[in-house]
């Protein structure tokens, strides 16, 4: 499998792989398997993986890039020194023994339908080093820039679903606009492909005249949407001729599809309409950028998606944000003022997660969907001051962390009101139920019914199973 290729050969168990391999080498070389007994690995993976049987399972997966501030949110230490510990401090919530921050009232109200993990943590600080090992499982080759080895996980999982026909794309993904590009927050693919690609929803959805790119057809497509049918049609038959450029051609065949699929689909259109909802929703969900991304996360599992990111960077103030509070959660001192930024973007995050915790329990969806709300490491346990690039003042801040994070979980059936691992006394490392986001991401996948040992050929033709390693978390399983 080439960089370009969309048509992967199909995913087969690791053990499959190693069962085979000696086989394929002895009977035909080192060149491979043939496209038959591919075809048979493939089958047999799918039966092994157990898609299907949870084949109405979803997942919302709510990124929270440059790292969320884990001793402001879901990890304060009251009794660290002061120059660890902020200005906030922890509120009880409905679960004695599950505090949050002083910020998140919404969740103090809301805790007894969420988890909290305290500690997980991994080696990579840098933004692009952090999202890719995030992203992956794996740890990337070069610990800077956002360009994957490897492919996302979600990627693995649509090319695993990929003959899923729903009326809906398999797996949507909501950022800014100019933020949509598919390394930005490196959910590429790598070896597999464009068409595991999201399906990306860029602006704004609590603004009045967003609207999905390319989704609804205008009149006089609609009245010549058979032609173009007919003409792709043609168009397929000759690119199919042209060997020389196969791989970049199957891959726009494949979006092609898709498109068309979506410009007839009412179902999708439907979905991504948030005029729909009633007033009195939209409102509790919040009128910014935050509230409205998490209700049409809803709104499209409902309709049948199966795997929704949705992106919270920029909050989108009225009149922009002020010179203290940053793009996103990078929350060092030369970004803006760590108080005053939580002050700014805390409530609006708070409305936004509850609101979209408390639906998917009212309306019957918590144990169909998994809930996972992270970034991609945590922030310093010590607070560093600086001058402020825009604000020019000496102000509070907190640089990259990995080594311990903060996030929740919620949904999918599992035991809530947990607190799960701790860190030590200054927030810095995990002192109890050390994890990885690979243990995450296990979880994720068993909730999908899909095998983390299903293997994808990579560019050299070597089987890449789903994960390396982890497992998932046994908190977070469904109870009996």
């Amino acid at each position: 499998m080439h960089a370009g290729q969309s048509h992967c050969r199909g995913p087969i168990t690791r053990r499959t792989a190693l069962k085979l391999g000696s086989l394929a080498i002895g009977s035909w070389g080192v060149g491979g398997f043939g496209l038959g007994d591919i075809g048979r690995m493939q089958a047999q993976a799918a039966m092994q993986s157990g898609v299907g049987r949870k084949d109405d399972n979803a997942v919302i997966f709510v990124w929270l890039p440059g790292g969320p501030p884990h001793m402001e949110m879901y990890d304060l230490k009251p009794n660290a020194p002061l120059e660890n510990r902020g200005e906030f401090s922890p509120i009880a919530t409905t679960v004695p023994g599950l505090d949050v921050g002083e910020l998140l009232p919404l969740h103090a109200k809301t805790a007894d339908k969420f988890n909290v993990i305290r500690s997980v943590a991994h080696q990579f600080a840098d933004h692009g080093g952090g999202h890719k090992r995030f992203m992956t499982g794996r740890d990337p080759k070069e610990p800077t820039g956002f360009v994957n080895d490897y492919p996302a996980v979600p990627s693995l999982i649509a090319q695993t679903i990929r003959e899923r026909r729903r009326g809906v794309p398999n797996y949507i993904c909501g950022t800014d606009r100019g933020r949509h590009g598919i390394d930005t927050f490196s959910f590429g693919s790598a070896y597999l492909g464009n068409s595991s690609h999201p399906f990306m929803v860029p602006g704004d959805p609590s603004t009045a005249d967003f609207k999905i790119d390319n989704l609804s057809p205008s009149e006089a497509l609609a009245d010549r949407l058979d032609d173009r049918v007919a003409l792709l049609d043609k168009l397929d038959n000759w690119r199919r001729k042209l060997d020389k450029a196969g791989a970049k051609l199957e891959s726009l065949d494949e979006f092609n599809r898709r498109a068309l699929e979506l410009v007839t689909s009412e179902k999708a259109r439907k979905a991504f309409d948030l005029s729909l909802e009633p007033e009195a929703v939209r409102e509790r969900y919040g009128r910014h950028a935050y509230g409205h991304r998490t209700l049409m996360a809803r709104r499209l599992v409902e309709a049948g998606v199966t795997f929704v990111t949705m992106v919270m960077e920029n909050p989108q103030l009225p009149g922009g944000l002020p010179n203290y509070v940053s793009y996103n959660w990078d929350s060092h001192a030369v970004n803006c003022h760590l108080f005053k930024d939580a002050q700014v973007r805390f409530p609006l995050y708070d409305q936004a997660v509850t609101a979209l915790i408390e639906d998917l329990y009212a309306r019957g969806l918590d144990k169909r969907v998994l809930l996972v709300v992270t970034g991609e490491f945590g922030r310093t346990p010590r607070v560093s001051y600086s001058v402020g690039t825009s604000s020019g003042v000496m102000q509070p801040g907190r640089d990259h962390w990995p080594n311990a994070m903060s996030m929740i979980v919620s949904g999918g059936g599992m035991r809530t009101g947990q607190v799960i691992g701790a860190t030590n006394s200054k927030g810095e490392y995990p002192t109890e139920r050390p994890l990885t986001p690979n243990d995450l991401w296990a979880t994720v996948l068993h909730h999908l019914g899909i095998d983390s040992e299903l293997a994808y050929p990579d560019h050299n033709g070597r089987p890449m199973p789903l994960l390396p390693f982890g497992a998932p978390i046994k908190e977070l399983l469904p109870t009996a």
